[in-house]
């Protein structure tokens, strides 16, 4: 938890200051530049993310298992994350009606997947972890839909090639990711059979 925790808190920290201190960030990209900030914001979030990997990873060295979800849990887990894959792949490819209707996809997208984590892991390293992206992400989602009536900003609409892409784009990457990239990252093979 010595390294999950403050992992956590940068990760988060550095992608709430739109959210939290929009004046203060404007003014760093007006001091530092767009490039050297958007230089700067990667290498926090890059060693943020090691952080979180890494003090995940040692949670499950030495476990404090909270409940044993069931099995069931497992298929429920892979069916929302690959919603949560779609409607992150929505937040990058224009066009689709999934960011028209929601406007900001990728809060959706990561409520979801943490919502599927706490659903089928049990053990306090995982709430921790899935709980803080969960909260954040329902706050950032209503802070920025808020924003968005309050300013009148309107998504572009989507029409059928965006969405059709969307959906393909989203369900490829997390193919990839359930099949390979979850057991590699993470250390766990996440398909149930």
């Amino acid at each position: 938890m010595l390294i999950l925790i403050p992992g956590l808190l940068l990760f988060i920290g550095i992608h709430s200051l739109r959210l939290i201190a929009p004046s203060q960030r404007e003014s760093m990209i007006g001091r530092l530049g767009a490039g050297t900030w958007k230089g700067l914001y990667s290498v926090v979030s890059l060693i943020a993310l090691a952080m979180i990997i890494h003090g995940y990873s040692l949670t499950r060295l030495n476990p404090v298992v909270v409940f044993t979800p069931d099995v069931w849990t497992r298929h429920m887990a892979l069916l929302f994350t690959w919603l949560a894959f779609i409607l992150l792949a929505a937040g990058f490819i224009p066009h689709n009606h999934l960011k028209a209707r929601l406007g900001h996809p990728m809060y959706a997208g990561i409520k979801i997947w943490a919502f599927a984590h706490l659903l089928a892991n049990g053990r306090l390293g995982d709430l921790l972890l899935f709980g803080t992206f969960m909260v954040w992400a329902i706050a950032g989602f209503s802070f920025r839909r808020r924003q968005d009536r309050r300013l009148q900003i309107i998504a572009p609409a989507g029409n059928m090639q965006g969405t059709l892409i969307t959906l393909v784009a989203g369900s490829i990457a997390w193919g990839i990711f359930a099949l390979w990239l979850h057991v590699w990252m993470i250390g766990v093979y996440p398909l149930p059979f």
